[in-house]
């Protein structure tokens, strides 16, 4: 029996400590956010048009790859079961 209290003693001051330590946590948390959001800058116009244009031309690459890679595939689909089908 006491060793059952013992337990549940100590379980309960690390909740209770758990629990008084937020306020601490919360504030340490807001504190990092502030300093990481100081550390941010916002990009130039220069570089905002040039990272939008990689983006265009990387879209359009890969658009054209996948039309390739499905006509490929759908026309090899395509034969093989019309292939089937004289069977």
């Amino acid at each position: 029996m006491a060793k059952t209290e013992a337990i549940t003693t100590g379980n309960e001051n690390a909740i209770i400590a758990h629990v008084k330590s937020w306020p601490e946590k919360t504030r340490d948390f807001y504190h990092d956010v502030r300093t990481e959001t100081k550390k941010l800058t916002t990009p130039s116009w220069k570089e905002v048009r040039a990272t939008t244009v990689v983006v265009i031309i990387t879209v359009f690459l890969f658009a054209f790859y996948f039309f390739i890679v499905d006509a490929t595939l759908g026309t090899g689909l395509d034969r093989l079961m019309r292939w089937l089908a004289k069977l």
